[in-house]
This record gives structure tokens, sequence and C-alpha cells, in this order.
């Protein structure tokens, strides 16, 4: 039986029509119960956007667990960082019943890393995020400051977009796709143990090579064709749940 407080977030009235009707395509439910969410946790959440996952976690952790969220720093290189950052700023002041416990600090490595006191955070989870940070070349740091922040034993929850496994870094740096094999080698450099893999968020329709990579299907269909876009459906996506060991040091940064 699945978790009541969750399949009631998840369709809840503090949540918008738009963001309600992408939960066919990012199956939140199955996803959160496949990382091992409780409302006891202590949980960090990495650069959330405009917060469609924290809107859930938000809530269900009040009660009796916590939530950080490691968001954009305003001192972020690209000038979209700080604008996104104050607009989920924004969304916390003007809906405190549901984002009121929310933690936020900022991630911006290297100088910005600290994203809950050390060894704190029972379970990460960071959500299509993996490929900008290829993309800027901080892979490794972005997953050295997850595993500083988790408990010996805590649980790293990753969701991305899913590459063809012969892709080589070229293509990883441009598509917005990523290999499976490389989420590994970045978790694993990092310390991180991989304890199980779900096709929740799979989608077999992606063949994944569009004019302008992931961003050519929903929900941003900026190759135009909109209708061949949308038979396609959001991209196809591993995911992956690594748990930090109990006996060993974090591994390289």
């Amino acid at each position: 039986m699945g978790d009541a407080a969750l399949e009631a977030l998840v369709t809840g009235k503090h949540r918008s029509r738009q963001n309600v009707a992408r939960n066919d395509a990012r199956h939140p439910v199955e996803t959160l119960e496949f990382f091992g969410l409780t409302p006891v946790m202590t949980v960090l959440e990495v650069l959330p956007a405009l917060g469609w996952y924290t809107e859930i976690l938000g809530p269900y952790l009040a009660g009796r667990g916590r939530l950080y969220v490691a968001h954009f720093s305003p001192d972020g290189l690209m000038p979209y960082m700080p604008k996104v950052l104050e607009m989920f700023e924004d969304r916390i002041a003007r809906e405190p019943e549901v984002f009121g416990r929310v933690i936020v600090r900022h991630i911006n490595p290297p100088r910005e890393v600290t994203v809950a006191p050390p060894g704190t955070v029972d379970l990460a989870l960071t959500f299509r995020n993996v490929h900008n940070w290829i993309m800027a070349d901080q892979e490794h740091e972005y997953f050295a400051a997850f595993c500083r922040a988790l408990k010996p034993g805590g649980v790293l929850g990753v969701v991305e977009h899913r590459a063809r496994p012969d892709a080589d870094m070229k293509s990883m740096h441009t598509t917005g796709y990523v290999t499976e094999a490389y989420v590994k080698q970045i978790a694993q450099r990092a310390g991180f143990a991989l304890e199980a893999s779900s096709e929740v968020n799979a989608n077999p329709r992606d063949s994944t090579d569009y004019p302008r990579g992931v961003w050519s299907l929903p929900p941003f269909l900026r190759s135009g064709d909109e209708e061949k876009y949308k038979a396609i459906g959001e991209s196809d996506r591993m995911t992956l749940r690594f748990r930090k060991p109990t006996d060993s040091t974090e591994g390289e940064s």
C-alpha cells in the first residue's frame, strides 16, 4: 500500500494545474518511495528550480522531519541563477503554509558547498540536474558536497535524463542526456555505492537524438513541431539510489 500522505500532496490544492499535470511523467510518489522517503527524515533537495518537488517535500516533512534546499547562490556565475533563486524565495514568502519550515542554503562550487550540517542528512535528492553540472565541469564538486552532508548510511537519490550507453562526453556536454555509467562513476568517485535502480521514470519512446537535445521534448518544446514531441513525451530517465557506506570516508572532491 502506498503512502497516503504523499498521494494526497501530489494532487493537493496547493499545487498548480500545470504541476499536477506532470505527475504522470514524473511519478513523484513512486520515485520518492523508491528512494525511501519517510516523514521523520532530514532531507536535502539540491537545485529545486521553482519548487516542483519542494511543494511535496515541504509539507510532507513539516511535522516531524526537516528539509534543506540547496539553491543557486546570489553570486551564481550565470545571470539566470540569482533570478531563479529570487523567484523561489518569493514563492516561499507567499506560501508559508507550504514552505514555512524549508531551510534554504546556497550551492556554488567551489566557494559555497556546505549545504547542510555535515553528516546530518538522511536522504539527498536531485532531479534532472546532473547534466547541468557536467556542462559546467562541476559534477564531482556537487557529488562531494552531497557526500559530506549525508550521514554514514545515508541515501542519495538521482533522477537524470538517460543517454544511450555509447554516448560520449561531448554529447553529454551539449544534449542534456547523460549515460548511466557516467553517473555511477561520478557517484563512486564521491564515495557512494550503488544500491538499486528503477525504471519508474523510463520512456522507451525517447530516442534522445533531437535538434535541441532534451530541450526538444516537453515541457520545453524548443525544436518546434510540438505535436511530434508531445507524442514522445518527457525524457527517458534513470532513477538511481546510492548509499554512503557506514564504514568509509568521503571520496575525491
